[in-house]
């Protein structure tokens, strides 16, 4: 199986299957898909996008973000697939004009627990879909990097797999980061891109922002029952679905 979706127009979409639990079971594939903007998907690329079955998209931006750069294009390739708009931040931020002097990963994974903090509806809307969804489902942002990367970072919490495989999960944003940096040059011609970690994703902010939501909640399982009010058999329904069980050991004859 494909960790890697390649598309020409989108940079950072990825299936979340085939990572282990604790106790042995494997997220299921091609079943979860984090992404970025999907607003980008045009000519060959909705043919690709069809091809992995979605049937539902959790899109985590802002309104005023789909307002000015798009949603996911209404063609025939995306006809019947529901959409959700549950945006989890709500104070915005330039990433572009990060002062070079902050450190720059503890400054992040400052926003990521202010996310964390302000976003519990919709997080709690996010998990709640996640669970009911029939069929492949897919949830991004603008890059693919932090409210995508928080979200999938949860999932991958409730389903008790490792922080060492949640950490690397995150850390791939790496390998986009480039395009993530050429994409903004293009969009803002002319303009100085102020902070030189723009696009990055090192597995270092992810530790930072699990050791803060321990610190605050407890686990990840305390906060999401906590502050976000999911229900506990929610987590357990997301664990039915998402999570193929070890097999049963054999019986000795």
């Amino acid at each position: 199986m494909k960790r890697h979706i390649p598309f020409e127009h989108l940079h950072n979409v990825r299936d979340l299957g085939g990572y282990r639990t604790v106790d042995g079971g494997t997220v299921r594939w091609q079943v979860l898909y984090r992404a970025d903007s999907l607003a980008k998907l045009r000519g060959p690329d909705l043919g690709r996008f069809r091809a992995l079955g979605v049937e539902t998209v959790i899109d985590l931006r802002y309104p005023w973000e789909i307002e000015a750069k798009g949603r996911l294009p209404e063609t025939p390739e995306t006809d019947g697939i529901a959409w959700h708009n549950l945006s989890i931040e709500h104070r915005p931020y330039d990433q572009a004009e990060i002062d070079p002097d902050l450190d720059p990963w503890r400054y992040l994974a400052d926003r990521f627990a202010e996310v964390a903090a302000d976003g519990a509806a919709e997080l709690r809307e996010a998990l709640e879909v996640v669970a009911a969804a029939d069929g492949p489902l897919v949830f991004h942002c603008a890059s693919g990097k932090d409210r995508t990367g928080l979200l999938a970072a949860l999932l991958l919490g409730l389903l008790d797999v490792s922080d060492e495989q949640i950490l690397d999960d995150f850390a791939l944003t790496e390998l986009a980061t480039a395009r993530l940096v050429a994409d903004w040059h293009a969009a803002h011609p002319g303009r100085e891109l102020r902070w030189p970690g723009y696009g990055r994703a090192p597995a270092e902010i992810m530790r930072l922002v699990l050791a803060d939501l321990r610190a605050t909640y407890g686990s990840v399982y305390g906060y999401v029952t906590g502050h976000v009010g999911l229900d506990p058999a929610v987590v357990e329904a997301l664990r039915a679905r998402l999570v193929e069980p070890a097999p049963a050991p054999l019986r000795a004859p």
